[in-house]
């Protein structure tokens, strides 16, 4: 399993409760530019269009410039949304998740597996001001208390 990109900032912004695994549609050009390294998850996020009958799962938000940008074709965006799949039963229970004030799916890395473009996307919460603020205080003190120790 080879990462490609992390969405490292969602770890600090989000408390990630649940982890799911989803296939991405996407057209050649893409799957090249990806297994480049170039892709841009910040700022991106994932909704679900139509929860009540046939439900699916997007990815929006997300960048992936054009993998030769001289030959690509004219109607080409790389920010547009692309179609995320997951089973029937992972899909029902993202909708009965999001039913729940609060909860929110990001998009948390994106790597290969067996050959295939996989996204990880998280069920989060967003986490508080002070929350943030308390983090960064655990970690200095941790890194302090490291800096002694080796001196």
């Amino acid at each position: 399993m080879k990462i490609i990109s992390q969405n490292k900032k969602a770890y600090f912004n989000y408390e990630i409760l649940e982890k799911f695994e989803a296939g991405i549609f996407l057209i050649g050009q893409e799957v090249k530019s990806i297994k480049l390294g170039r892709i841009n998850l910040m700022g991106s996020y994932v909704v679900l269009e139509n929860p009540v009958k046939n439900p699916e799962v997007f990815l929006i938000g997300c960048s992936i410039p054009p993998y030769q940008p001289k030959n690509s074709p004219p109607d080409y965006n790389p920010q547009r949304s692309r179609k995320l799949l997951l089973k029937k039963e992972e899909i029902r229970y993202l909708v009965g998740k999001l039913s729940q004030k609060g909860l929110t799916i990001i998009p948390l890395k994106v790597y290969t597996k067996g050959g295939k473009i996989k996204l990880e996307i998280g069920i989060a919460r967003g986490k508080k001001k002070f929350d943030k603020k308390e983090l960064i205080k655990k970690r200095d003190t941790e890194r302090e208390i490291k800096r002694r120790l080796n001196e």
